[in-house]
Formats: structure tokens, C-alpha cells, sequence
């Protein structure tokens, strides 16, 4: 018998941002996610990848409110330590071809249940976390599987904004984005 999955889409609003409310940690998968899930090589050593430098912005306002942000990836790149540190993201784990062991090692060194966290994913590797995590989530241009085990789907696809846009349904469910905006307008 196939287990059942959930819906393609959205729960209710509300329950989203219920669930939000809770959200003490936000993770990532990196490519299809912070990124277009493109990756160039060089021929030598070299890879590329290109990040969304308001989906930055947005993870650096989660983190001035005082939710951390970390990133659980597959691959390994050089690229993704850097954009990692650029951000002040100290939780990162690559080559995770099995991602929920370091999903479980990550909520038991933070100490937070899998209520409290939120996890963004594309593809099919994400399932598992997208099953545990109190907010799975699934960008636009995410494989129908992933999106079959999130509960909200981004409008933006991976690399063009779904970040940000996760960032701010966060911190406006918790009533922090009117704050943030009235920060700069008095700058």
C-alpha cells in the first residue's frame, strides 16, 4: 500500500502561521534552495553558485531577531563555507547524503524540539526533514515529491527570493516585521 502523503500546497493560513510562531530555527538545503540550483565548474577546482543577495538580507533580519539559521546540504563545495560565514551561519553540514541524521544531531546540540524548527527543501533528499520539521517547506520549483510533504510552498522559486520569502512569513507571524521596517524608516 503507498503511504499517504500531504497535500500539494498550503494548509490554511492560520495554521501556517501558528506553526510559524514556534520557529526558533530556520534550515536550509543550499542548491535548488538558496540557490538556482545551477552549479558551474570551472574544469579545474572551481565551482560557482549564485546567491540571492536579498535572500541573504533576509536570513541576516531572522538572526537579528533571534532565530538561528543553518544549512543541511549533499553536496560539499568550498562555496557554501564562504557564503555561510559571509551570513555569520555557523551550523552547517554538507555532504549529507542522508540528511536526517544531522537534522536529529542539530535539534539535540540546540536543544529544540522539531516543533520549533523549519526546514526548506526542493527535492526528494529533503523529504525526510520536510516529515520531522515543525514547518516544512518546499520552494516553487521544487520536485512534486517535496512539495507533497510540505505544508507551505513559496511562491519565488530556489535561488530568486523563496528564502526571503520563508524569512519574512517567519518574523511576520511573530510579529517582528513591523519592527524591522520601522527600523529603517527612522534611520
Amino acid at each position: 500500500m503507498k503511504k499517504q502523503t500531504k497535500p500539494v500546497g498550503p494548509v490554511n493560513t492560520r495554521g501556517l502561521k501558528e506553526r510559524a510562531k514556534l520557529i526558533k530555527l530556520l534550515i536550509f538545503d543550499v542548491d535548488g534552495v538558496l540557490t538556482d540550483g545551477g552549479i558551474i565548474l570551472d574544469g579545474a577546482e572551481g565551482e560557482y553558485k549564485k546567491f540571492n543577495v536579498r535572500d541573504g538580507h533576509g536570513i541576516k533580519l531572522l538572526q537579528r531577531a533571534g532565530i538561528d539559521v543553518a544549512l543541511i546540504t549533499g553536496r560539499y563545495s568550498r562555496v557554501v563555507e564562504k557564503r555561510a560565514s559571509e551570513l555569520g551561519i555557523r551550523e552547517v553540514y554538507q555532504r549529507c547524503i542522508d540528511k536526517a541524521p544531522a537534522y536529529e544531531a542539530l535539534l539535540e546540540k540546540l536543544g529544540l524540539p522539531a516543533m520549533e524548527t523549519a526546514y526548506v527543501g526542493d527535492d526528494v533528499v529533503d523529504i525526510p526533514i520536510l516529515m520531522r520539521a515543525g514547518l516544512p517547506v518546499a520552494v516553487a520549483d521544487a520536485h512534486e515529491e517535496a512539495k507533497r510533504h510540505a505544508l507551505m510552498i513559496t511562491k519565488a522559486k530556489g535561488g530568486c527570493g523563496a528564502a526571503r520569502e520563508c524569512v519574512e512569513f517567519i518574523l511576520k507571524a511573530k510579529g517582528l516585521w513591523d519592527d524591522i521596517i520601522d527600523s529603517y524608516s527612522k534611520a
